[in-house]
Formats: structure tokens, sequence, C-alpha cells
């Protein structure tokens, strides 16, 4: 839920009833109010009519009235001291409509004789009154109610613009261009502390990415040297024909080592470039044409261990990938394949236009999901030859390049899926 929603709920889960509050409130004063100058009209009327009768009313005479609205009997019911006003209903004069009243009564003494007096006054245009006047304190209501919550938005919109627009330029933000990332200043301090935090860590991190760029350069021209030197000079002492059995094997030891060296310094820094995002994606590429050339290449390592291949290639899987990285993810996924399969075994591909898939046979155990992609996790049953780092750098490239892999194993299987998560795939 967006920030500016959820504060217009808040706001509507106050205003609402203030509002229904100050409506019943109102209301409640308003009919209160009518019913006072009523009640007092009611008793001047009857004041009115008590100084009527007191001066026209002789000794031993007597008056009566009746109408809809008064009535003034002589009676016999003991006298009361103040009049009662209450709410009644009556017919109007065709009997058609209920008709409601406010109604005083009292008994009172005039000339010595008791009177019932029962005045009424209509609340009929009271009624419709305070009906008309609900009408149009609830549609000015709801007008103040939709005026403040469209202005709420409006401005909460234009407040938070400028959160909104350094959002997006973090989501569009590329670590090859953050040198000219900035975030503007706005008339809003917070947004102001924050948009200096995101410039100082954008220029740090640009800096921390040119730095390791240059490590990562450096150390693929200074590692690779000394080891080539190294292997050189191990392959000119392998032809001293002076060198004992036991020396040649020390000496076939080192070159081993210094071959698994320069590999896994390939390695490292191949992740490292990968990571930094120095393989910019220049074009599509079918990685099922990719498959049938290493097929080609690893042909002698298959025909040794005398594997069955299964391909199906029902359709053409493209994505927007550096060539190199295609080459490097294939062959990290076939090798492996290759290398843990045993002899006599099986390695299934099948591709799709949006799916790549292999499988083989092994004896290997499966592989757990804490160790899968993790760096130098080969296992001891594994070629000692293995520098761990082939799932990891398969799952770097399909991380950084808009794809996803998933490892299913079963009793003696293992199995690679490769997905695009948006379709990449370019027909022309």
């Amino acid at each position: 839920m967006r920030l500016l929603t959820k504060t217009t709920l808040y706001f509507l889960a106050v205003i609402i009833p203030l509002l229904s509050l100050a409506a019943f409130f109102l209301f409640n004063k308003f009919s209160k109010e009518i019913n006072n100058r009523s009640d007092q009209e009611l008793v001047s009327d009857e004041t009115e009519w008590i100084r009527y009768l007191e001066t026209t009313l002789g000794n031993g005479t007597s008056f009566s009235l009746k109408t809809p609205e008064i009535v003034i009997v002589p009676t016999g019911a003991a006298l009361t001291g103040y009049p009662r006003i209450e709410n009644t209903y009556g017919q109007d004069a065709k009997g058609n409509e209920t008709i409601p009243y406010r109604q005083l009564s009292q008994v009172v003494s005039i000339n010595d004789e008791p009177y019932q007096i029962t005045i009424r006054q209509s609340q009929k245009q009271k009624a419709a009154l305070v009906k008309d006047i609900t009408n149009i304190v609830l549609l000015v209501f709801m007008v103040l109610f939709a005026a403040t919550v469209i202005f709420n938005w409006v401005i909460s919109k234009n407040i938070w613009a400028p959160f909104r627009r350094s959002l997006n330029k973090i989501r569009a933000a590329e670590l090859q261009k953050m040198e000219a990332l900035h975030f503007e200043k706005t008339g809003t301090r917070e947004f102001n502390e924050l948009n200096e935090s995101l410039n100082f860590m954008t220029s740090k991190i640009y800096r921390d990415y040119v730095n390791m760029k240059e490590f990562t350069e450096n150390a693929a021209h200074e590692m690779q040297t000394p080891i080539a030197v190294a292997q050189s000079k191990m392959e000119l002492l392998l032809q001293d024909s002076n060198l004992t059995e036991e020396q040649i094997q020390s000496v076939l030891q080192a070159s081993d080592v210094l071959n698994r060296l320069g590999k896994l310094s390939q390695s490292l820094l191949l992740l490292a470039k990968i990571e930094n995002n120095q393989y910019t994606t220049i074009e599509t590429v079918n990685l099922t044409d990719v498959t049938k050339k290493y097929l080609q290449l690893f042909n002698e390592f298959i025909t040794e261990k005398q594997l069955n291949i299964q391909t199906t290639f029902d359709e053409n899987f493209e994505v927007k990938l550096h060539p190199f990285l295609a080459d490097s993810l294939i062959t990290n996924l076939l090798g492996n394949a290759v290398k843990y399969n045993y002899q006599g075994g099986t390695i299934s591909i099948a591709t799709s236009a949006n799916s790549y898939t292999i499988s083989n046979t092994s004896l290997q155990k499966p592989i757990s999901k804490e160790k899968l992609f993790s760096r130098m996790q080969s296992s001891k049953e594994q070629d000692e030859a293995s520098n761990g780092l082939g799932l990891a750098i398969v799952k770097k490239i399909v991380d950084a390049n808009n794809m996803r892999i998933s490892y299913v194993s079963d009793i003696g299987s293992h199995s690679f899926s490769i997905e695009a998560k948006i379709i990449q795939v370019l027909k022309s």
C-alpha cells in the first residue's frame, strides 16, 4: 500500500467520525432550539388565554372551547403547578396525514374554577425545515469532505513529488553511469537530508566500483604473467635429463598446482567482472547454437566416457547476453555434466523459446541448497582439479542477465534449468 493511500485512509478514519459527530450535534442543537422557541410560544399563548378568561368571565359563568389546536374546558381535576409540554401526533382535517404536534397541557384556576387548557402547535413546518436544513448540512459536509480528500491527495502528491523523482533515479541507476547521478535540492528539509545521503552513497559506490574495476584489470594482467613464467620454468625443468623420478613427480605436481592456480585466478576475475557489469549486453545469442558448438568441442571427452547425448532442440533459446558469458555459461554446465558423469552415462539437453535444460546421470549425491551456488564448495568426491567456482559463475551470469536458474536432483540424476524472466526472444 502506498504511503499516500495509507495517509488518506488514516485521514478518512479520523475525519468521517468527526463529521458524523458534528452533523449529529448540529441536528440536535437545531432541533432543541426550535423546540425551545415552540415551547415559549405555547407558554405565551397559554398566558394570553388565562389573562383573557380572567377578564372576560364573571362569577357563575363558564367557558368552553374545543378546536384541533386549542382545548379549554372546565374540569374537576386537581390543579398542576407547571405546564407539561410534550410531542404528540394527530390527524389533519381530512384524516389523510399524521401531523406531529408540540402540545402544552395544564390545569389552572380561573376565577376559582379549574380549567383544562391544552394548546397544540403543528410541527409540520418545523419537520420540513429540519429536513431541508439537514439536507443542506449533509450536502455541505459531502462537498467539504470530497474537497478535503482531493486537496489532501493533490497536496500530498506535490509534496512527495521530489521523493518520487529520487526513487525513479535510483531505479534507473546504472553502476557505470553513477558518477553523473545527482539528487536535487528541494524545499523540504527531510527530502534534502535524504538526497544528500543518496549523493554521498552513490559517489562512494562509484569510487568503489572504479577501484574494483582497476583492481580486476590489473590483477588479470599481473597474476597471469608470473603464473605463465612459473609454468614455463617447470616445463624447462622437466627437460633436464639429470632429474630423478621423484623429482619429476614433484615438478609435475607443482605444474599441476600452477595450472589450477591459473584457472582459479581466471574464474575469480571473471566473477568480479560480472559483478561489476563489465560485460555489456550487446547482442542476442542463440544458446542452442552455442551448445551445439561445445558438444563438438567436448566430443573427445564424451567419447572417452562413452556418454549418450540426447538433445531436444524444439526451438532456439535466444537471450541478450555477451558472447563470452554465453560461452562460459554453456562450458560450465556442459563441463560439469561430462566431468561428474559415470562411464556410459547420459546427458540430456532440451531447449525451447524460453527455457534451457541440461540433465546428466551421476553417482554424486544431490547438492544442498546452501552449497549449490556457493563459491569454493566442491565436494571431496569431486575431481581435485575443480576449483568449485563453476556453478557460482553460472549463477552470476544468470542473475546479471535477467534470467533465473533452478536445480532438481533425483536418484542418479542432476538437472539444471534456465528460464528468461522477461521474454527476450527477438524474431524478425
